[in-house]
C-alpha cells in the first residue's frame, strides 16, 4: 500500500508504548460521545487496542455526555457534532466553561464551514472527520492530550479557501505577533495566551487584532487556517510550556 500523508495536521506518533517499565506514562483517559451505538462501540473497541489509551466512559447524547464528562474528568472527550438534544458544539462550549482542562476532539462527518469555525472559536482541541483512519484517530487523541491542536487536512484546506490574505503580508508580523499566532493555532484563549507570554489580556487582544489586520482575515479561525496552510506555525509540536492548552 502506498504511504500517504496523514489527513490530520499531526505527525504519526508511532505505536503505543510497551507496558511496564519505570518511565511508562499514565494512560490518556478518554470518553466517547456519539449517538450511533455501532460507531460508539466500534470506537471503544478500536481505542481498547492502544495500551496508552483508556476509555473511561461513553454516552449517546449531549446531555449524557456532559454528565459523563463531569463525573469522569477525562483527558480527552471525543464528541460528534450531530447529537440529539444538546449538540456536540453545545457540549464543547459547556465543557470549556465547566471543565477547561478537558480537551474536546470533535469527530464529525461534517466539514461545513459554520460547524468548523464555531468549534474553533469555542477552543476545541481538534476537529477530525469520520473518514479518518483508526490510526489517525489514535494519533490525534495522543496529540490533543499533549496540548497539540489537530485539524483534519481537508477541513484545513476548506478553511484556507475562505482566507483572503497575500502570503507576503505574513512577513510583517512582529516576533510577538508570531508568538500569539502560534498559540492561537493551538486553540488558546486570550487569557491563556496572556498567561503563557506574561502579558496583559488587553495587550493580547491588541496583538490578535493586529495579526488579523496584517493577514487580511476577519476572524481568529481564518487566521489559524491561514497560518496552518502557509506553514507560519507548526501544529505538530508541543508548545513551550509542555502543558495541555
Amino acid at each position: 500500500m502506498t504511504a500517504r500523508t496523514p489527513r490530520s495536521e499531526v505527525a504519526p506518533l508511532g505505536p503505543a508504548p510497551a507496558t511496564g517499565g519505570p518511565a511508562q506514562a499514565a494512560a490518556v483517559r478518554v470518553i466517547v460521545v456519539d449517538d450511533h451505538a455501532l460507531v460508539r462501540e466500534g470506537t471503544v473497541q478500536l481505542l481498547g487496542q492502544a495500551a496508552d489509551i483508556e476509555v473511561v466512559g461513553q454516552a449517546g447524547s449531549g446531555e449524557e455526555g456532559l454528565d459523563v464528562l463531569d463525573r469522569t474528568r477525562p483527558d480527552v472527550a471525543l464528541v460528534d457534532v450531530n447529537l440529539p438534544g444538546m449538540s456536540g458544539l453545545e457540549l464543547a462550549r459547556a465543557a470549556a466553561a465547566s471543565a477547561p482542562d478537558v480537551r474536546v476532539l470533535i469527530v464529525s462527518a461534517y466539514d461545513d464551514y459554520a460547524y468548523v469555525t464555531e468549534a474553533l472559536d469555542i477552543g476545541v482541541g481538534g476537529y477530525l472527520l469520520k473518514q479518518a483512519s483508526g490510526r489517525e484517530l489514535v494519533d490525534a487523541i495522543r496529540a490533543v492530550a499533549r496540548g497539540v491542536f489537530v485539524l483534519d487536512r481537508d477541513v484545513s484546506l476548506r478553511l484556507a479557501r475562505r482566507t483572503r490574505a497575500d502570503p507576503s503580508t505574513a512577513g510583517s508580523l512582529t516576533p510577538r505577533e508570531s508568538d500569539v499566532l502560534a498559540l492561537l493555532a493551538r486553540g488558546r484563549s486570550n487569557r491563556s495566551i496572556a498567561g503563557d507570554l506574561g502579558l496583559g489580556t488587553r495587550t493580547v487582544e491588541g496583538h490578535v487584532s493586529s495579526v488579523l489586520a496584517k493577514l487580511g482575515v476577519a476572524s481568529r479561525t481564518e487566521a489559524v487556517a491561514y497560518a496552518l496552510n502557509h506553514h507560519l506555525v507548526d501544529a505538530r509540536t508541543d508548545d513551550d510550556t509542555g502543558r495541555p492548552g
